[in-house]
């Protein structure tokens, strides 16, 4: 199933998706709008770039990945986290499809829903973690800058959860995903060029510092909070 992206889906303001709405949606998949209008987080993340990397690349995406998973029935009763998660396990001739597209899909969704204008801070069960796990907030940002400065190429750096609630910050090429390694991703930043080129150039430390300062951590902590229970 192709889908298109229209006028509502860039520049109308949804919701922010829970987290069965991120991590459980199933096959065919679609191009939700921002959970805020194109031009909230600016000038952090200008309009136009909102409009191309949401509309373009990441409903690109989703069609590619509903066009790989059209024809597989068995596929298709697979979660999105599912599909991630259990990536190396599925035929060799959707594996590449699923990596690229599945993981854009998945990865773009979390990045839409932890941002938020101005920020927010963390709560609950989940800044007690990054207290000891890292120290403190601005330590974890630094980590967290750090890793995204650090990917060569286009790729992401995300907080992650694993078993037992253990926080660690990780980097993913491309668009793989930290579930494909047993990790459960809370926000990343994407470093990939269409993310930021046309306000940074090449400047990404000044893009991360600038997601860092859009990071929703309420809507993250409510990730964690779920994750511990799913």
């Amino acid at each position: 199933m192709i889908t298109n992206a229209c006028a509502a889906n860039v520049n109308g303001e949804g919701s922010y998706l829970a987290y069965d709405d991120i991590f459980n949606a199933v096959y065919p998949f679609s191009l939700e709008p921002l959970p805020y209008a194109a031009d909230a987080l600016e000038p952090a993340i200008d309009a136009k770039t909102m409009e191309i990397h949401h509309g373009r690349h990441h409903n690109g995406y989703i069609n590619n990945l509903n066009s790989a998973l059209e024809n597989r029935s068995n596929l298709q009763e697979m979660t999105l986290s599912e599909l991630v998660a259990g990536l190396n396990d599925l035929p060799d001739e959707v594996q590449t499809a699923v990596r690229n597209h599945g993981g854009g899909h998945l990865n773009h969704v979390i990045f839409w829903n932890t941002m938020t204008p101005g920020g927010s801070s963390s709560a609950g069960r989940l800044a007690d973690a990054i207290d000891r796990d890292f120290g403190s907030l601005e330590n974890l940002k630094a980590e967290l800058k750090s890793a995204a400065g650090g990917v060569f190429g286009s790729g992401w750096a995300w907080l992650a959860a694993g078993s037992g609630g253990a926080l660690s910050v990780v980097q993913t090429p491309n668009q793989d995903n930290p579930l494909t390694d047993g990790l459960t991703p809370l926000t990343g930043v994407d470093v990939w060029e269409h993310a930021y080129y046309l306000n940074y150039q090449n400047l990404r430390g000044d893009y991360v510092d600038a997601w860092l300062d859009l990071v929703h951590w309420e809507k993250v902590s409510e990730l964690y909070e779920q994750s511990m229970n799913a």
